[in-house]
């Protein structure tokens, strides 16, 4: 017979209160959805005219997919200059240098603390003081998201090389390794299987906030879908919203599955005694722990 340490098995009162509570929390959620179809339908938000535009091949290709085509653009260039950016600062505050380990360390907290739409807003209007006029909506944009995401994956970094236990550093040093050696032939290929769900979905998080380039007005899919219904109608924002929410509802169901996948293979996996690492959620001021 098996017995479960975590909870007591629900005796039948419990259970029938279980249901109830279940039934009573579908039916308040239903409730709630209903008030919000009542209340779009009174503002004319269910108008098949305004849903008409969506059904057209024009308003993809010229307006639906260019957005889209922006917006998987900037993902695609901060992903890889937040990887890069992630990998020099994670391995920097590794390092046994107080000189090189203190400044990265500072400059991680700092990028992690700022929230990003003032990070984006601040590059913004510093890059025309730099270098003059032009359009530098898509640099603001993707260096924002570079700055804050490869800080956050730094500490990704800084986590999966400390979760391999020390016993493989500690036996790598002894059969005469290097630091550089041990951390490029026995920390990283292990940390690496460890991150990789983490870091996948640090770059869903960077997806979904490709869509502050609206702000800026980068043409994003955020920014061309609001733009499709014409001037008079404007104020039915809704079936503009619900189509650009299902999209990214897509997409960042598409980067989730394959965290999920990625997680569920690093745990399978004998390439590493490392457990998986999750991504840091809030930030923690740690300047001084090296390797």
């Amino acid at each position: 017979m098996s017995t479960n340490v975590l909870f007591d098995v629900p005796g039948p009162r419990a259970r029938v209160r279980n249901h109830l509570l279940t039934v009573l929390s579908l039916l308040a959620v239903a409730a709630v959805l209903y008030g919000v179809y009542v209340g779009f339908d009174a503002k004319g938000q269910w108008n098949p005219k305004f849903w008409e535009p969506f059904l057209l091949a024009d308003t993809w290709n010229y307006s639906i997919i260019p957005g889209l085509i922006g917006t998987l653009q900037a993902a695609a260039v901060a992903a890889v200059l937040a990887l890069l950016f992630g990998a020099i600062f994670g391995l920097a505050r590794l390092s046994d240098h107080r000189w090189i380990r203190i400044p990265a360390g500072v400059v991680v907290e700092v990028f992690r603390a700022i929230p990003l739409l003032l990070l984006i807003f601040f590059i913004f209007y510093l890059l025309p003081t730099l270098g003059g006029s032009g359009d530098y909506t898509f640099i603001a944009l993707v260096v924002g998201l570079m700055l804050y995401n490869g800080s956050v994956l730094a500490e990704v970094i800084r986590a999966g090389v400390h979760a391999v236990p020390r016993g493989q550093s500690e036996a790598a040093f002894a059969v005469g390794m290097r630091k550089n050696q041990v951390m490029r032939l026995v920390l990283l290929p292990q940390a690496v299987t460890a991150m990789m769900p983490a870091i996948v979905s640090q770059l869903v998080v960077l997806l979904k906030d490709t869509a502050l380039g609206y702000i800026i007005a980068y043409v994003d899919l955020l920014n061309t879908g609001f733009k499709i219904l014409p001037a008079a109608h404007f104020g039915a924002l809704i079936p503009a919203a619900i189509v650009i929410g299902i999209i990214y509802v897509a997409l960042n169901m598409a980067l989730s599955y394959l965290a999920n996948w990625l997680e569920r293979r690093s745990r399978r996996s004998r390439k590493t005694s490392a457990p998986p690492v999750a991504p840091p959620d809030s930030v923690g001021v740690d300047l001084g722990k090296g390797a």
